[in-house]
């Protein structure tokens, strides 16, 4: 074991929670920016409350009739499938990266083939079932 003086410790120790301070100095920054902003913005916007105003207002449309509206299970299909796609992209531009270094390139290859494989059966599959017709 080695023997450290008790100054050089304290030093250590100062620098340890300086690196933090800075951090923390940062992390105060941040939050007051937040707060500035949004004071400023309460100060600054007018504030004219109508019976129009106070209204419930979405997209464009007068609220009329009941809060529930069905929606069709095919948009939530819809997003299901871009998300799966969307995602499988995602994984073809580390093998591009893979497929240029030299001794992947065959083994890779196959690799992609039966991963693009099965994203085909996939969208084979939904497209069988009828998911992908707009009615």
């Amino acid at each position: 074991m080695t023997y450290v003086p008790v100054h050089q410790q304290t030093t250590l120790a100062s620098d340890y929670f300086q690196s933090y301070s800075v951090v923390g100095l940062l992390a105060l920054v941040g939050v007051l920016f937040v707060a500035v902003a949004f004071g400023a913005g309460r100060l600054l916007r007018p504030v004219v409350p109508t019976p129009e105003k106070l209204l419930t207002y979405e997209c464009g449309v007068d609220p009329v009739g009941e809060g529930w509206a069905h929606t069709q299970v095919r948009y939530y299909v819809y997003a299901f499938l871009y998300v799966i796609f969307a995602v499988d992209s995602i994984f073809l531009f580390p093998w591009a990266t893979v497929f240029a270094a030299p001794g992947y390139g065959a083994t890779t290859l196959v690799e992609m083939f039966i991963f693009l494989g099965f994203l085909a059966v996939g969208l084979l599959y939904a497209w069988k079932k009828g998911v992908l017709t707009w009615a």
